[in-house]
């Protein structure tokens, strides 16, 4: 089996893509440790073949192999933490091909929880994020075909086709009486995973929507797009927005913190050996070169982006306004199993922010607790924040755990408070203790 493995952080509660899957990035690591199975473990295996054995001989109806064999595999996966699981050969190609930041479908974040198909969030303008549909809502059918209870994959299989044709959701949202009916083209999902605008004529606005394995390039190019469209001298700050991220390649998460770092720890990892620590540094080079930085965060942001924001916040390099993060802190590794046999996406560690905190199951709370606005109709959508410590399975914290927050951002600019408190920092109008970030500046929650 081959020793080149795939590093990613993750999505949202273990979120799958639609139409493909987590961005995979890449790492050199040794060997698979090996261990001495125990005579029970011995004594188990043999059980569950005489158990396969008596399926295969005895159910009522032929079973395949191959999906007896492939519920196994996923059983033991699943059994360890939300994040773990098996992908047959199919997924596996089909995560593979995430890395060109280009793939058909929807444009939305599903996953599937208690046998209903959720929605994590719609991708910034696909046909999804267009036709209204919102994180909490559920798929009950898709062209007329209920999905409750179906497989991840194949809920997703079914959202898939050929661009330009048709597919028929019904969305249950909560505080709605009747399903919504709706019908969506479509579309090659090109994720442009950052964006970025002039606010006014004086702050420089960079969105990142997750960390695929363009990121840290694209960022590069934004702000130097900025320094183009604003004058040295009018230029107050910029706001680097990573709400409802979910999170991707370890990577470029990395490099994106150290875009705005001199210096200093960035992140490390630790996996089962206590005494085997990896640690992520930052090389001279600052992006914006020291200018003011405040960086939005919620409920929907995850892994890669609560790495860079608890970076930049231990380092004191920006102010963190927004609302609690998701609080995935572990690292998952992409393991092939050979030519044909797919591949184990498994944790094998947890992340620590510079100062050594680790925010599993509790994410990182901003300097500047700023809660948005949210319709009464959105409000009963997602009255049950979600959040890492609220998955069945997670990895306990090290620590007190913490409930998710909000995360609604409002499309009009000017209802969206966090980015009007950003704004009233950067230009003078509004004062807080956290802005700007100094060794005593105090946290304010």
């Amino acid at each position: 089996m081959s020793r080149f493995r795939k590093i990613v952080v993750g999505a949202a509660a273990g979120a799958a893509l639609l139409v493909l899957g987590f961005n995979p990035g890449h790492a050199q690591v040794g060997p698979h440790a090996t261990t001495t199975p125990s005579a029970e473990t011995t004594r188990q295996l043999d059980v569950l073949g005489k158990v396969l054995d008596i399926v295969r001989s005895d159910y009522v109806d032929k079973p395949e192999d191959e999906k007896l064999l492939t519920a196994a595999i996923d059983g033991i996966l699943k059994s360890l933490d939300p994040h773990s699981s098996y992908m047959d050969a199919k997924s596996y190609r089909e995560m593979q091909a995430t890395t060109s930041g280009q793939f058909g479908g929807l444009g939305m974040q599903v996953n599937m929880e208690d046998g209903l198909l959720k929605v994590v969030s719609p991708i910034d303008d696909t046909p999804a994020a267009r036709a209204g549909i919102l994180a909490g809502d559920v798929i009950s059918q898709v062209d007329g075909t209920p999905v409750k209870g179906m497989p991840l994959n194949q809920a997703v299989e079914k959202m898939r086709g050929t661009p330009g044709t048709e597919v028929r959701l019904e969305i249950v949202r909560k505080g709605r009486d009747a399903p919504l009916n709706l019908t969506l083209v479509r579309e090659i999902i090109k994720v442009s995973s950052v964006r970025q605008q002039v606010e006014g004529d004086d702050v420089g606005y960079i969105r990142i929507t997750q960390f695929n394995n363009r990121v840290a390039d694209d960022l590069k190019q934004a702000v130097q797009t900025l320094t183009t469209k604003i004058p040295p001298d009018r230029l107050k700050g910029y706001i680097l927005d990573l709400r409802n991220n979910p999170g991707g390649l370890l990577d470029q998460a990395v490099r994106v913190a150290g875009a705005f770092l001199v210096s200093g720890e960035i992140v490390s990892i630790r996996g089962r050996d206590p005494a085997h620590v990896q640690r992520y540094n930052a090389v001279p080079g600052d992006l914006i070169e020291g200018k003011p930085l405040i960086v939005l965060i919620n409920g929907g942001s995850a892994s890669a982006s609560e790495i860079v924001a608890g970076a930049l916040q231990d380092q004191k390099r920006a102010t963190i306004v927004g609302s609690r993060t998701f609080g995935k802190a572990s690292v998952q590794t992409i393991i092939p199993l050979g030519q044909g046999n797919g591949a184990l996406r498994l944790t094998t560690a947890r992340y620590y922010t510079p100062s050594g905190r680790s925010i599993q199951a509790q994410g990182i709370a901003p300097d500047i607790e700023v809660l948005q606005d949210v319709p009464k109709e959105v409000a009963a959508a997602q009255s049950q924040t979600r959040s890492e410590a609220g998955l069945p399975g997670h990895l306990k914290a090290e620590g007190d755990e913490q409930t998710g927050s909000q995360s609604f951002v409002p499309r009009e600019e000017k209802d969206d408070k966090a980015l009007q408190t950003a704004l009233g920092l950067l230009r003078g109008t509004e004062t807080n203790p956290a802005f700007p970030p100094t060794k005593q500046a105090a946290s304010v929650h």
